[in-house]
């Protein structure tokens, strides 16, 4: 059996389906660190009843659901949403012909310090 088999595609799913699977995870999570709602909501900030609309994925914020996920541990979910940072390649390269290849003689503040030869 492939991944294509048994991945989920998302693209497919309702906004509720979506919800409804963000609210068994969390609640699942909670569950294995053996906290009530009560104390994952208080830990959290947050309402019990919030927590319990976070769970049936039927309400909440993005603000609480975060608050959630950062007493379970879990919010590495959002490691998606990190892109990385592209440097364009004629920026790089200005960089670095910006920097030193060597170093310079240090200049003496006295001119007449000079070994000339008159």
């Amino acid at each position: 059996m492939t991944n294509e088999h048994t991945a989920i595609q998302w693209h497919a799913l309702s906004d509720q389906a979506l919800l409804e699977l963000l609210g068994n995870f969390i609640k699942e999570t909670r569950l294995s660190q053996n906290l009530t709602q009560e104390q994952l909501a208080n830990q959290a900030g947050i309402a019990r009843s919030t927590l319990s609309l976070l769970e049936k994925g039927t309400g909440g914020t993005i603000l609480s659901l975060i608050q959630v996920l950062r007493i379970l541990d879990q919010l590495s979910i959002f490691k998606q949403l990190q892109r990385p940072v592209q440097v364009s390649p004629l920026l790089l390269a200005k960089q670095a012909k910006a920097q030193r290849k060597r170093a310079s003689k240090k200049q003496s503040n006295n001119p007449l310090s000079t070994n000339a030869d008159w």
